[in-house]
């Protein structure tokens, strides 16, 4: 099977980079190919531009939509299940990632009305799986202490998943930052986890 990978951070002397490279590794194991999008390294423009606001915010389905989100859109039909993976930032994506959500997820593809226009892959399909990898400095003590842990399970499976997908699932590496001592115990627990998903990504709970 096919797995559409987002990948958002802005440095490949990162942890999250090496959790990228397990997650690919257990894909591989398990027979599936990937596909990846590495929004830095593509310069992805994140910010909408007039013409795309008004195009989502008067439900202009028959506004054109610009060639690289069309390519990011057809990348998505063309996968089984989409893997998102970011380090997180202010308890959220990093501004690329949610830029690849405000200009991918338009109106009459992946929401809104999704009559069949006749153009073959304006419409999102409903995918197998949905994955979000995120890495987080903090510890899963301190996201269940302040209720974090909450707040970003329902943005992410709920609202950008939502029912895009049929099987959809959040999978926080905690712990990672540099200033914790417990970082460098932690790592190949981490990354083996990252492997992990890719290994079972298809593989139902």
């Amino acid at each position: 099977m096919r797995v559409f990978i987002v990948y958002a951070h802005p440095s490949e002397d990162s942890f999250t980079a090496h959790v990228r490279d397990s997650f690919m590794r257990g894909l591989e194991r398990s027979g599936h190919g990937a596909v990846i999008s590495d929004l830095y390294r593509m310069n992805f423009r994140t910010d909408l531009s007039e013409a795309e606001y008004r195009r989502e915010a008067f439900y202009r389905r028959d506004l054109p939509v610009p060639p690289d989100v069309v390519c990011e859109q057809e990348k998505i039909n063309a996968s089984d299940g989409i893997a998102f993976i970011y380090p997180l930032f202010w308890s959220d994506v990093p501004a690329k990632l949610k830029g690849w959500f405000d200009r991918v997820w338009t109106y009459g593809f992946a929401y809104g009305d999704k009559a069949e226009s006749g153009e073959p892959g304006r419409t999102m399909k409903r995918l197998e799986k949905g994955l979000a990898i995120c890495c987080a400095g903090n510890t899963m003590e301190y996201f269940h202490r302040t209720g974090l842990l909450e707040a970003v399970n329902r943005v992410m499976l709920q609202d950008r998943f939502f029912d895009r997908v049929k099987e959809k699932e959040l999978l926080i590496l905690d712990g990672t930052s540099r200033e914790l001592e417990s970082r460098k115990d932690r790592w190949d627990s981490r990354l083996q986890k990252a492997f992990q998903a890719g290994e079972r990504f298809f593989i139902s709970p």
